[in-house]
């Protein structure tokens, strides 16, 4: 597979104009499919009532996630399909296809009529537009990563690749600034009614941008260089994946590395913005302007960790990340709460809120039964109190559940028999009632922009950020060395888009679930936090050090 590795350069070499041209092209095309996959979830709660209109809030902002996650949970196929065309016929011509497919999805997903007009097709639409995307982007970053780590210099893979990991950052922020900016020009109301679209619409220029520079690259000298003494693989799927040695190598990135690192990105990039805005109840453009200014921040530090990494080792670097995650998680959150909205931290320490019922009556809110309405009086209450967004502790009792907080009682109901009209009356005299009773234990219904203390919040999410840059900055270095180059491009994607696609892209709908079936709305930490404690267990008995490789050894 690869060479013994050899001692850091004091300094990366300079970048020839091709070198430039390949970093710069590769970056700004990554950007663009990032913004494109981001505004889906920057809009979740637009979306959720746009195309899921036909369920409750609750359940629609989970099937909104849900849909989110369905464009994540292709990736990996994604990535054996462009993977195997890229180690057939070049990185070039696939890292092409990859960003049409993907800007013409998330075109079209601006014209997509919503339930209102198209009724359950609009959904249906919007998930398969959702998974053309998600199979667009498993191809994308292996034959980024693959392209641009192939042409950096050996002593600095880390440093310049690095740049490509700020992509998915700079993806983020450049979605959330169109959002909040067009909120702001076009007013709250026409944005959710129909300025949402704009940005999805305006991707179309910046596809055309990103297919003029790639068509302008050339090859990959280290593809080239096996093509041309004809050692290019004839079957890489079952060369990378049929093998057991290049197959334990994929199992260990994927269990000893990129699943910590695809739930570290999600949770401290994306699902802490879903926390400030849903949880929380942050306003959303105040949200995105607070998250904006922690990734200008922590931008650096994915070049800065990268640049350490040719230094000390890929190894150390990302492990020490998922450590602090599997760590840091719990305290950073509640240190998040109390400051972001300080009334809501201390209504829960004052007055906790008490969900008594029989546990018969409760059930998973994740629910196949196409979206009929609950029956049982637990899963009633649990879905008033995840409209009202509010913490709270379940306790076994018999009877129908009942709602405690601040010495009141809200009592739920069971809806079996009850007509459509007769349920909805019931259900909107238990919001009032319950919405009466946590403000009246000093449960806040938005965050006072006046009480957020900006400056301790930047802070924690700039932490959060920097601890996403330990595991990131470093992973396509590692990645591209890890895998001979005859099948890089196969071999390394699978595990990057399981780990960032399954195991990462779960985060927001696996962590709202637990909330919602739980009602402690720090619960769903639980999920990123033992899968980073896992990778850095794993991490520490399995995955080998790679820094200097030389990446046509095994070739």
């Amino acid at each position: 597979m690869t060479s013994a590795p050899s001692a850091p350069s004091a300094a990366p070499a300079a970048l020839s104009p091709e070198q430039r041209r390949v970093l710069f092209a590769s970056a700004l095309g990554t950007v663009f499919e990032w913004y494109d996959f981001y505004l889906y979830g920057s809009l979740a709660g637009i979306i959720g009532d746009e195309f899921f209109a036909g369920l409750d809030r609750g359940s629609a902002f989970i099937f909104a996630l849900l849909a989110f996650a369905s464009g994540f949970l292709v990736r990996p196929f994604g990535a054996l399909l462009f993977g195997r065309l890229g180690d057939l016929i070049g990185r070039k011509y696939t890292f092409l296809v990859t960003i049409l497919l993907m800007g013409l999805s998330t075109f079209i997903a601006g014209l997509l009529p919503g339930y209102a007009s198209i009724g359950v097709a609009a959904p249906m639409i919007l998930v398969a537009l959702r998974l053309l995307q998600g199979l667009a982007l498993g191809g994308e970053y292996g034959g980024a990563a693959t392209y641009v780590g192939e042409y950096a210099p050996r002593q600095a893979r880390g440093a310049y690749t690095s740049w490509l990991q700020t992509t998915a950052t700079l993806g983020l922020l450049f979605s959330l600034l169109v959002n909040v900016g067009l909120r702001r020009l076009l007013g709250n109301e026409a944005f959710v009614a129909w300025g949402w679209r704009l940005p999805f619409l305006a991707s179309s220029a910046l596809l055309a941008v990103s297919v003029w520079m790639r068509l302008r690259l050339n090859e990959s000298p280290a593809f080239v260089s096996i093509r041309r003494a004809g050692r290019t693989s004839k079957a890489p799927l079952a060369e990378a994946l049929g093998r057991g040695p290049n197959l334990r190598r994929v199992m260990v990135a994927l269990f000893g590395l990129t699943a910590g690192q695809g739930v570290i990105w999600y949770t401290g990039q994306f699902y802490v913005l879903v926390f400030l805005t849903h949880t929380l109840k942050v306003d959303g453009g105040l949200a995105g302007v607070l998250i904006g200014i922690s990734l200008v921040l922590a931008l650096p530090l994915f070049w800065v960790f990268g640049r350490l990494s040719d230094r000390v080792g890929r190894r150390p670097v990302m492990l020490a990340g998922c450590l602090l995650a599997a760590l840091g998680y719990f305290p950073m959150f509640h240190a998040l709460t109390a400051a972001a909205n300080p009334a809501l931290a201390r209504a829960m320490a004052r007055h906790p809120v008490v969900l008594l019922a029989d546990p018969a009556d409760c059930s998973f809110p994740l629910r196949s039964d196409g979206g009929r309405p609950f029956t049982h009086s637990c899963d009633i209450a649990k879905q008033a109190l995840s409209d009202v967004a509010v913490n709270y502790q379940r306790r076994d009792a018999r009877g129908p559940a009942r709602i405690e907080v601040g010495g009141r009682s809200v009592a739920a109901f069971n809806a079996r028999g009850l007509s459509e009209a007769e349920l909805a009356r019931r259900q909107q005299e238990l919001q009032r009632s319950l919405r009466d009773a946590v403000s009246a234990a000093g449960y806040p219904r938005q965050a006072d922009p006046r009480q957020v203390n900006r400056p301790l919040v930047v802070l924690i999410l700039t932490l959060l950020v920097a601890d996403v840059a330990l595991v990131y900055g470093p992973i396509a270095a590692t990645l591209v060395e890890l895998f001979p180059t005859r099948i890089r491009y196969t071999s390394m994607g699978l595990p990057y888009n399981l780990g960032n696609g399954w195991f990462g892209g779960l985060v927001p709908t696996v962590a709202f679930a637990l909330v919602a079936h739980d009602g402690g709305i720090y619960h769903g930490l639980w999920y990123p936090v033992l899968v980073a404690a896992g990778t850095f267990a794993i991490g520490v008995l399995l995955l080998p050090e790679t820094r200097g490789t030389d990446l046509c050894a095994g070739d």
